[in-house]
């Protein structure tokens, strides 16, 4: 089967699909999005994480065929810039990961980066910390004791702040 979606803001076609296949299978293998990782491929460590119309969700459990006309963010959405054959740069989210030593392994960052930008697009003001730890609750690292990443959306967070503050 075909399915038709938008990506990134990009309208995309995968073909070939058969209906068992995973979105999570899709970005990958037939779009060239590797970012996303697979890990559990039942939706329990958010590594697959991705907006989906709008939505977290863990793309390892829509069925390709459910992705038809709809819109999905992928960690590779967060960059900044001109995209497709233009300069991307990291977004504040993914450079706060990279500066605050977030990311170790990186096969859980993905889905953190994008849980963490959808925690900040909701928070009014700094979150705190039981408030990004809730948030985070289904993104699960093995490599770090989770402070680190804490302190990379403290970090996020308060560069949206400047940034809101200054008109960027």
């Amino acid at each position: 089967m075909r399915v038709n979606l938008n990506v990134n803001g990009e309208d995309v076609t995968a073909d070939n699909v058969w209906p068992g296949e995973s979105l999570l299978y899709v970005l990958r293998e037939r779009l060239g999005l590797p970012g996303s990782k697979n890990a559990c491929e039942q939706g329990e460590c958010g590594s697959c994480t991705v907006y989906f119309d709008g939505v977290t969700a863990c793309s390892c459990m829509i069925a390709a065929g459910q992705a038809e006309g709809r819109e999905v963010r992928t960690v590779e959405g967060l960059a900044e810039g001109t995209g497709k054959g233009g300069d991307r740069t990291l977004g504040v989210v993914q450079e706060a990961f990279v500066e605050a030593g977030a990311v170790q392994c990186g096969f859980c960052t993905p889905g953190l980066l994008v849980q963490t930008d959808d925690l900040l697009e909701r928070t009014v003001g700094a979150p705190g910390d039981a408030e990004i730890r809730e948030a985070l609750a289904g993104n699960l690292c093995r490599c770090t004791g989770y402070e680190k990443i804490i302190d990379a959306v403290h970090l996020a967070a308060g560069r949206r702040a400047e940034e809101a503050g200054s008109g960027s």
